[in-house]
């Protein structure tokens, strides 16, 4: 990891924060590779339940791959989206705390995680067509499936700016707060997450993810549903449920 890359791990929640706010926390190779290593760790950590990312800094929570490091040919698109696919399939849910507005293949990182809570005054831009660029296509791909053709034609091809509850209406947040409840609904969002039954929740997400990629092994996911209804996690669910207490999952 780098100095632009923070991980913390404060019990199952991990927190990411893209570091480097005097350049929009815009990602280069330094920061490309400490994301990566921070993911690998964040995956190998079986006592994990939830990802939060977010941005330093109250402007921008980031402006994408740093044009600099892709003009010098020391990142290209790939590298990029090597990253952003590895948060898309990490085993447990991300949550993008935006921290400020989002512009580029910051909306990309953005998306690439299973929730998303922004703050009033944020903005989001995404202008490669105003620079005669194509968006590279996985990305496009990431924009379609989540925010569907019509939204993704109007970020894409208008680069229009979208802002204030038009991203909630859009789809592309959850939800909207002020700037300084952020990190208090962000930590109440995650906390919720991370008290759930970790195999109901990543099976679920492995689920879902497959049926929206039309991969869905029907087999596969019927092993998942066995596995949480054979799962001592069942057993206390229902047994705190009968005793009117918070259960206490374990993952097994």
């Amino acid at each position: 990891m780098s100095d632009t890359i923070l991980l913390s791990i404060n019990g199952p929640i991990a927190k990411l924060v893209l570091n480097n706010p005097e350049r929009h926390n815009s990602l280069g190779a330094a920061e490309l590779k400490g994301l990566s290593g921070a993911l690998s760790i964040i995956e190998s950590n079986s006592e994990l339940r939830v990802l939060v990312i977010t941005g330093a800094g109250d402007k921008t929570f980031c402006g994408g791959a740093s044009l600099v490091d892709m003009r010098n040919g020391a990142i290209t698109g790939d590298d990029f989206q090597s990253v952003t696919d590895q948060i898309s399939k990490l085993t447990i849910p991300t949550i993008a705390a935006l921290n400020g507005s989002v512009f580029g293949g910051g909306a990309e990182l953005a998306l690439s995680c299973d929730f998303r809570i922004g703050v009033e005054g944020m903005i989001l831009r995404v202008p490669p067509a105003t620079m005669g660029l194509c968006y590279p296509i996985s990305g496009i791909e990431t924009f379609t499936r989540k925010l569907g053709p019509n939204i993704s034609k109007r970020l894409l091809l208008a680069a229009e700016k979208v802002e204030g509850e038009a991203l909630v209406n859009m789809g592309f947040l959850d939800s909207l707060v002020g700037r300084d409840d952020l990190p208090a609904a962000t930590q109440s969002y995650a906390e919720q997450l991370a008290a759930n039954a970790p195999l109901s929740v990543q099976g679920m997400k492995k689920i879902i993810d497959a049926i929206v990629e039309n991969s869905l092994d029907r087999e596969e996911a019927k092993v998942i549903a066995d596995q949480c209804w054979n799962s001592d996690d069942l057993k206390e669910g229902l047994s705190a449920q009968k005793e009117k207490r918070e259960p206490l999952f374990r993952g097994r």
